[in-house]
């Protein structure tokens, strides 16, 4: 009897330590992003556009890295400014590894944004941050479509004065090129940095 109940011990014990085990292994695998986890989104791998030194750009040139991507315009009020003032905090709180962390504009304004104004509006902020714009407005088209991103040309208070309302949220991805996070507007600085990590990190 006392065998049979310590043999009966011994297996539930074993069972509850293999439970646990299995619950440790599974809890040491998950993440917590600040950022909506979109691993595995079949949109967004990849662009063609050219830089604001004329360099043809694609994610590849941007691998071991990991990359924030934000679309916008130069002339933007807040969004925009907003924004990228957050991705420059984000690269200082990340202290060492900010090197790591890479920011990409690309302009939805080609009629305004020249390449002489995008690396004088990326100096602003940060000047390794790169401004891309599309080499034809079909390639802005495709682009934008490819990432799910609105913008609409909105008409000012005055003759042939206008802005533009765009989708204000930033795509990030990985050191090896795959998006992971959907990050949205005013997210934050600290938030932005501790999910930069995590990835850095090879979450």
């Amino acid at each position: 009897m006392q065998r049979r109940f310590t043999l009966k011990t011994m297996a539930a014990a074993s069972t509850l330590a293999a439970l646990g085990l299995l619950s440790a292994c599974s809890d040491s695998k998950v993440v917590q992003f600040h950022s909506v986890d979109i691993t595995g989104a079949d949109y967004a791998k990849n662009f063609q556009l050219t830089d604001f030194n004329g360099k043809p750009r694609t994610m590849e040139d941007f691998k071991g890295k990991a990359v924030v991507i934000f679309f916008g315009f130069a002339q933007c009020p807040d969004v925009c400014p907003t924004t990228l003032a957050e991705l420059a905090e984000a690269k200082k709180l990340l202290g060492a590894d900010g090197d790591k962390l890479q920011g990409l504009f690309v302009s939805v304004d080609p009629e305004r944004d020249t390449p002489e104004v995008l690396k004088a509006y990326m100096a602003a902020f940060d000047p390794s941050f790169v401004a891309l714009y599309a080499s034809s407005p079909e390639k802005l088209a495709e682009t934008t479509k490819d990432f799910k991103i609105y913008f609409k040309k909105v008409d000012g208070k005055t003759p042939g004065s206008y802005t533009i309302d765009h989708t204000a949220a930033s795509y990030i991805y990985d050191p090896s090129g795959r998006l992971r996070l959907y990050s949205r507007y005013g997210a934050g600085a600290k938030p932005l940095a501790d999910d930069v990590a995590l990835l850095l990190k090879g979450a």
